[in-house]
């Protein structure tokens, strides 16, 4: 099973396109619920390559819609667990457009 799904058994809180909202609960994803695994449950190093394939997804989706996050602000909300400053998450969104 993949880290994703291994990580959706855990929680059952899954996000996606186009919306990105949580199917559960209804919040953008990655919702409460899921940013809520124990370190202990979710190992960082292995979820960086899950969540960067579902950024760039994210980003293609929720770019331009009105009120919609800025590709930066995508970052930050999917690579939550990493301390990125903004001209970091800026970096990474110009980087997965």
């Amino acid at each position: 099973m993949s880290v994703f799904g291994s990580v959706l058994r855990v929680t059952g809180h899954i996000g996606c396109h186009p919306t990105w909202d949580c199917e559960v609960c209804g919040e953008p994803w990655p919702c409460p619920a899921f940013r809520a695994i124990g370190q202990d449950r979710l190992d960082g190093t292995t979820l960086i390559p899950v969540m960067s394939s579902l950024i760039r997804n994210a980003i293609r989706d929720l770019r331009g819609r009105p009120e919609g996050p800025e590709p930066p602000e995508i970052v930050k909300r999917f690579l939550w667990f990493l301390p990125l400053n903004d001209e970091e998450a800026r970096a990474i969104a110009l980087r997965m457009r």
